[in-house]
């Protein structure tokens, strides 16, 4: 088996190798030494460590190689911060802490990626178990669900941890990260560290009396990072927001926050039948708030529409590149509109291709 795991590694470290010294354009000489060196390693420990720059390389790609993602023209920009060498819990959090400054960088986002060491005989591995660096809680209580239901069964373990919340439907959940076997420890997040904006609407003055708010920043924290056959199970990374993953899913959808029905009323809309069209007109309004309220705010945020207008653009580079364009169409179209945008009458071949963003087994009981 040892054997078998070593020639898999080897084989995806001269892949990834291989290409990296060809984007590049470093030398034919300068890839035969690193490939030997590369083997050497892994013959003697079993894996081998990435240089900053091939580290920096793959996490980049692996954004331009992630099917579900339509914002993948800014690839390139990507910030990757290297933090392989901490070993300890309170720097991790402190480098999370860092991370979520920087990539708020007072509503200009910045794209951004903090890599931590990957498991190994030197190092334990490093797992975050939020979904999200931040993320808003979820009670069961007898009158239901208040915040967040998603974030219902997480909650609970971070109360079990000793956390506990304000119980209003928008409190931000600690981070919990762990350390190979040793126990799950969390951190509050500083408060002045977490940029939300109020939603309201230009329109609509009755909505911003309904307290709804969302964070700045979505900071994917649960996913791990693939790099030449090596697995990064701690990798937080974040672009900026699409604004119908607010407003279409996250304030929208009936297992979350449900607010069409009170966009509804606000609006004066009938909801005793479907054809009415009534969640359609409440959704639309949804998403101009979102985005009035982000601009307004001075967020960066995107439009569905430009967001598909960007991922063509994306496409034509890849093309004059030689490179071909993978996609998953389900996740590329966005929920509001698709057909008036371009994606929605193209295809799109959904191989995986490496290096690459996967998901993981959840860490704790659910």
């Amino acid at each position: 088996m040892q054997v078998q795991e070593e020639r898999r590694l080897g084989e995806e470290a001269d892949a990834f190798l291989r290409q990296y010294y060809a984007e590049s354009g470093l030398t034919d000489g300068a890839l035969a030494a690193r490939l030997r060196q590369v083997r050497e390693e892994i013959d003697r420990s079993g894996t081998y460590r990435h240089t900053e720059e091939e580290l920096a390389y793959g996490a980049k790609v692996a954004w331009r190689n992630s099917n579900k993602c339509v914002g993948r023209l800014f690839w390139s920009s990507l910030n990757v911060r290297d933090a392989r060498e901490l070993m300890q819990e309170d720097d991790i959090f402190e480098a999370l802490f860092h991370h979520i400054r920087l990539a708020t960088n007072e509503g200009r986002i910045r794209p951004t990626i903090t890599v931590f060491a990957p498991a190994s005989t030197e190092a334990p591995r490093v797992r975050i178990w939020n979904h999200q660096l931040i993320r808003y809680a979820g009670y069961e209580t007898d009158a239901g669900i208040v915040g967040d239901p998603k974030s219902v069964v997480f909650t609970r373990i971070c109360m079990e941890l000793g956390w506990r919340g304000e119980g209003t439907p928008y409190d931000v959940l600690p981070i919990v990260i762990q350390l190979g076997d040793r126990p799950p420890c969390w951190r509050a997040v500083p408060p002045e560290l977490v940029l939300e904006v109020p939603i309201r609407h230009p329109e609509l003055p009755g909505l911003a009396e309904l307290g709804v708010k969302w964070y700045a920043v979505p900071m994917i924290s649960d996913m791990s990072l693939e790099i030449g056959g090596v697995i990064y199970a701690a990798a937080p990374f974040n672009g900026w927001y699409m604004e119908t993953e607010i407003g279409a899913r996250n304030l929208a959808d009936t297992d979350r926050y449900n607010l069409l029905p009170r966009i509804a009323g606000l609006m004066g809309l009938s909801t005793e039948s479907n054809v009415t069209l009534w969640k359609d007109k409440a959704l639309v309004e949804l998403n101009i708030a979102v985005l009035h309220s982000f601009k307004t705010d001075g967020v960066s945020i995107v439009d569905h529409h430009t967001a598909a207008e960007q991922f063509l653009r994306f496409e034509q580079q890849e093309r004059d590149a030689g490179r071909p364009v993978t996609g998953n169409w389900a996740w590329l179209i966005p929920p509001v509109s698709p057909a008036a945008t371009q994606i929605f009458h193209r295809s799109y071949d959904n191989t995986i291709v490496k290096p690459a963003y996967d998901y993981q087994r959840c860490p704790y009981h659910t």
